[in-house]
C-alpha cells in the first residue's frame, strides 16, 4: 500500500504528533510525507519527499498572527501550482494533518482525503466554544483544508472520532521533577516584551524557548534560549509550571507531565480561542495578554500548586490500525461525507 501523509508545518505541534503517526503508518506501507509551511522548528527524522511552501500564517511579536505577513508572503500562483501538481491520484491511502495543499488537490482530483488532526476534533459538538466567534476564523478554519472524512484529537475524547492526544515517546518516557522554573513558550511575542513582562514576577525563574533570537542569554530572572525539541522538553518535564499559547500540543503534553498551566490564546488564531475555551472547561486558568491587568491572575497561578489531572493512553497504533482497515478501500472524495476543515 502506498500512503500519503501530509503535515501542517506552521507551528511545531503537527510535526511533533507525526514523529510517533510515521512509524505506525510505516507498519502498513510505504509512507511519502509531503510537508507545506514555513513556520516551523522541528525537523522530522524521517525523509520528507514533498517540501512545499503551502499557505502559512506567520507569527507576529504582539501576542498573535500578523495577518499582513500572512497575505502577503502567500504566493497564491505557487499554491496553486502545486495543488494542481501533486499525484494523490498514486497513492492508495492519503493521510491528511491540515495540510492544505494534498486536500484541494483530493478535492479536484476526486480522491479521498481522510483527516487526522487537532482541528478535525476541535469544532466538533460538545467541545466548549469561545465567548466571542471570531467569524473570519471561523471561515478560515473550516475551508483550509477539505477533508472526506474526519478523525480528531482533543483535550478529552468525545466519540468514536475524536480520541484524547498523540503524546510524543520523547515526553512519555522523561523522568519528572521539579526543579522551581517555569517553562514558557509564547511564539508570537517577541523577547524584549516578555523580558518586560515576565520580569514583574521577581521571584520566579523563566525559562523562556523563543523564535526570535538565535543565541541563549539571561536578563534580571527570565532566561532566553533558541527553540530546541530536546531542551525544551527536558525543561517542561523539570517546571513548576508551563506558560504557552493555547495550541494543542505543549498543552496537552503539560497536561500529561501534571504541570501546572497558564495558557494565552495567540490573537487572530480562532483555533486557540476554541482550544482556551475548552481548557478553562477544565479549570485551567487562561488569559488573553501579558498586559498588567492581568497580572493578579498569573500571581495567583503562580502561589497556587493545582494541577488538572488526565489520562492520555498510549493509542497511536491502534488509532492508525482502525483508520486504515475502514479506510483502505475508500478512493473518491465523498460529498456526503464531507467537511471543510
Amino acid at each position: 500500500m502506498r500512503i500519503l501523509y501530509a503535515i501542517q508545518g506552521t507551528g511545531n505541534g503537527h510535526l511533533s504528533r507525526a514523529i510517533d503517526i510515521i512509524p505506525c503508518l510505516q507498519k502498513h506501507g510505504q509512507v511519502d510525507i509531503l510537508v507545506s509551511g514555513i513556520q516551523g522548528d522541528l525537523t522530522l527524522p524521517f525523509p520528507v519527499k514533498y517540501k512545499l511552501s503551502g499557505l502559512s500564517f506567520i507569527f507576529g511579536k504582539t501576542g498573535g498572527v500578523n495577518l499582513w505577513k500572512t497575505f502577503t508572503r502567500t504566493n497564491l500562483r505557487k499554491l496553486i501550482k502545486s495543488i494542481r501538481n501533486l499525484p494523490v491520484e498514486n497513492y492508495d491511502l492519503i493521510i491528511n494533518d491540515f495540510e492544505p495543499v494534498s486536500a484541494w488537490a483530493c478535492y479536484f482530483k476526486n480522491k479521498a482525503c481522510i483527516a487526522l488532526s487537532h482541528q478535525s476534533a476541535v469544532l466538533s459538538r460538545g467541545f466548549p466554544k469561545p465567548e466571542h466567534t471570531d467569524m473570519l476564523g471561523k471561515l478560515i478554519l473550516n475551508n483550509y483544508a477539505p477533508s472526506s472524512f474526519q478523525y480528531g484529537f482533543h483535550f478529552s475524547a468525545s466519540n468514536e472520532s475524536v480520541f484524547t492526544p498523540v503524546i510524543r515517546y520523547q515526553v512519555r518516557k522523561r523522568e519528572i521533577s521539579d526543579a522551581g522554573h517555569y517553562t514558557v513558550y509564547l511564539p508570537s511575542y517577541d523577547d524584549g516584551r516578555l523580558i518586560s513582562r515576565l520580569s514583574e514576577f521577581k521571584n520566579v525563574n523563566w525559562d523562556v524557548f523563543s523564535k526570535h533570537n538565535a543565541k541563549p542569554f539571561k536578563t534580571k530572572n527570565v532566561f532566553i534560549q533558541p527553540i530546541n525539541n530536546e531542551r525544551f522538553t527536558a525543561s517542561m518535564a523539570s517546571s513548576s509550571g508551563v506558560l504557552c499559547g493555547a495550541g494543542f500540543e505543549t498543552p496537552a503534553e503539560a497536561l500529561f507531565l501534571g504541570k501546572k498551566l497558564l495558557v494565552i490564546p495567540m490573537k487572530n488564531q480562532y483555533e486557540q480561542y476554541l482550544n482556551a475555551a475548552a481548557l478553562r472547561a477544565m479549570g485551567v486558568p487562561v488569559v488573553r495578554s501579558l498586559k498588567p491587568k492581568h497580572y493578579p491572575v498569573i500571581s495567583e497561578w503562580l502561589d497556587n500548586n493545582e494541577r488538572i489531572p488526565v489520562n492520555y493512553p498510549d493509542i497511536t497504533q491502534e488509532i492508525i490500525d482502525m483508520i486504515v482497515k475502514k479506510h483502505q478501500a475508500d478512493t473518491t472524495f465523498d460529498s456526503n461525507e464531507a467537511m471543510f476543515i
